[in-house]
């Protein structure tokens, strides 16, 4: 089964000159959007800063004023120690509030970011039509959502605190030159050094990372095809291709990790050893500069410590560059979603009153899907009067299940006029049009939830509507067999129940909110012929408040229209009353006695199993 995640688009990969800034710019879109949390960061970050460059001074002046003088006295005073605890618990008392408060609100802030952007790309799901998903594999759209967002905010993490680095790298300098001029320039030499090791760092990083981000969503796109195509994996017997597929992609992944691993474990180790560097040279300086006279001791222990205490906060600069290539992959990753063209405009038009059944009119209707230049459906009218049944049948690839997809505006006609009631679906307020109209597909999907979530799904509801619904479906009794009836849990995608029982409950959740027009897209045909005999008349019964449009593959089903219309290739080729079309269109004569001697095989099929010993 091959992967379908070459199929989509995928951003360009970021180069080396932009990624800087452009990450920049993705920061600061970020710190404007969360502002509130993004300054309490900051001010606790400037916090931590200024008492852990207050720490080097406090240990300098202690070292000048309290120990100094008691080695020289040979003795220790109380207040001396006191003088030493009260000074360092204070500067220690700032430093944790600051660490606090920037730990805290870069957190909030992060995850608030997360959280907006996760609903942006949801909300943007729900937006684009169905023709922009069938080209956009499902494991990538999610990994989309996930880990692309996730990538794209990580780096507010060591953000506040590498902002906090620069402002202690502003006091820190100034100490210096105030101590040592000549200690201050070997010291500042280091930092550029810094710099330029993690710029190196994040341009050998950044494809590497866009590399790997790219794989993490393919592997999710295997994995999730995988396990959507289940059912056909272990009925083909491709467990094995299957699994050395995820296999083959996976370990495309590892080796990516793993290269992104070494690049870190190569540059790492260089950029810890720099303030080291640093430091050593500042204690070999400062030990030259006091023999001469020029220093105190204590200046040099200041300015020693300061560089040892820098070393490890200077690193929150790394990784905020480290972090800028694979915040700007999945920040063009994510805007790939949310820049996507093709949303359904609306407009402000309301339909009428629901007591009566709805006109559906589809008129000189064309359209094609995406990447096909021949049209799936071309010049088609079609019109469901109120209150009738209107049957589409027709060869397989006709275009039949299209047609209801525009009736009901899942997709937008490329030309011609779809209208509800006289209205053009386009002219509809948003929700106007599913608050009328009702889908059962083949295809049916239950909810992991009760028989009453998956009809009601979540809408107030009293029991005796939601039972009424389920007997015009034919599927009371069965529900009633259940566990617990209504509240039983159906699992996965109603993995406990069979197609036919899946299919009966998406007919009742869409008879139970009183459509004005349905749409049924073959939807009984996991359903046996006498239940389906059983499901129709209950339609007819119900079908007073309801115009039906039914794509229909049984004769029992085309026997309820009151109009067939006949398509071949995307055209009505006839329509009228099924004993019409038996008259005078020979392409329908055909289809229909190959659904009656289907039915008649089965039928024999079933009378043999049920005389068989």
């Amino acid at each position: 089964m091959p992967s379908s995640a070459a199929t989509a688009p995928v951003p360009r990969p970021v180069t080396d000159r932009a990624v800087l800034r452009r990450g920049l710019r993705v920061i600061g879109g970020g710190m404007a959007a969360q502002r509130g949390p993004v300054a309490v960061a900051v001010v606790g970050s400037v916090l931590w800063a200024g008492a852990t460059v207050a720490t080097a001074w406090a240990i300098g002046w202690l070292t000048d004023e309290v120990v100094e003088p008691s080695v020289q006295a040979r003795q220790v005073e109380a207040a001396g120690l006191w003088t030493i605890f009260g000074v360092l618990a204070g500067v220690l008392l700032v430093n944790v509030l600051g660490v606090i408060l920037r730990r805290v609100w870069a957190t909030v802030a992060g995850f608030n970011l997360q959280a907006d952007y996760r609903r942006r790309v949801t909300r943007q799901y729900l937006r684009l039509p169905l023709s922009w998903h069938h080209a956009h594999p499902s494991g990538q759209l999610l990994s989309r959502a996930h880990a692309d967002v996730e990538a794209t905010w990580q780096v507010f993490n060591p953000l506040p605190m590498a902002i906090g680095v620069i402002f202690m790298l502003v006091i820190a300098g100034t100490m210096m030159v105030l101590v040592d001029p000549l200690l201050a320039v070997l010291g500042l030499l280091v930092f550029p050094g810094l710099f330029a090791a993690n710029l190196v760092f994040q341009r050998v990083m950044s494809p590497r990372i866009t590399r790997a981000q790219q794989l993490r969503a393919e592997v999710a796109e295997v994995a999730h095809e995988s396990f959507e195509a289940g059912l056909v994996v272990k009925a083909m017997g491709r467990e094995d291709q299957e699994t050395e597929r995820f296999r083959s992609k996976a370990y495309e992944l590892r080796d990516s990790l793993i290269l992104v691993g070494r690049t870190r474990g190569v540059f790492e180790p260089v950029i810890e050893a720099i303030p080291t560097l640093g430091t050593l040279a500042v204690l070999g300086v400062g030990t030259w500069q006091v023999s001469r006279g020029a220093l105190d001791a204590a200046d040099v222990v200041q300015m020693a410590y300061l560089f040892s205490i820098l070393a490890f906060p200077v690193r929150a600069l790394g990784w905020v560059l480290a972090e800028i290539p694979r915040s700007v992959v999945g920040h063009d990753r994510v805007q790939h979603v949310l820049r996507a063209g093709g949303g359904m405009p609306y407009g402000s038009a309301t339909l009428p009153a629901r007591e009566r059944p709805a006109e559906s009119v589809l008129r000189g209707v064309t359209y094609a899907h995406a990447g096909e230049e021949r049209p799936t459906i071309r010049g088609v009218t079609l019109e469901a009067p109120q209150g009738s049944t209107v049957a589409l049948v027709g060869p397989t690839g006709s275009g039949k299940s299209t047609l209801t997809n525009l009736a009901l505006r899942l997709v937008d006609a490329d030309d011609g006029s779809v209208r509800l009631d006289g209205v053009e679906a386009r002219e509809l307020a948003h929700g106007e049009l599913p608050a009328s109209a009702s889908l059962v597909a083949q295809q049916t999907f239950m909810f992991d939830d009760s028989v009453r979530g998956n009809i009601t799904l979540g809408e107030e509801a009293d029991d005796a509507s939601v039972w009424e619904s389920l007997r015009i479906a034919q599927a009371d009794d069965f529900v009633r067999s259940l566990p617990q009836g209504l509240d039983t849990v159906i699992g996965e995608r109603g993995g406990s129940l069979s197609g036919g029982q899946r299919q009966r409950i998406a007919l009742a959740r869409a008879i139970w909110r009183h459509p004005r027009l349905l749409v049924l897209d073959d939807a009984t045909s996991a359903v046996d012929p006498s239940v389906e005999q059983a499901i129709l008349a209950g339609l007819r019964e119900a079908r007073g408040g309801m115009t039906v449009l039914v794509v229909a593959y049984r004769m029992a089903t085309i026997l309820l229209a009151d109009e067939v219309v006949y398509l071949e290739h995307g055209r009505v080729v006839d329509q009228g009353s099924h004993a019409e079309l038996l008259g005078r269109c020979r392409g329908y004569v055909d289809l229909v006695q190959a659904y009656s001697r289907e039915a008649a095989e089965r039928a024999a099929l079933t009378r043999q199993e049920e005389v068989a010993p």
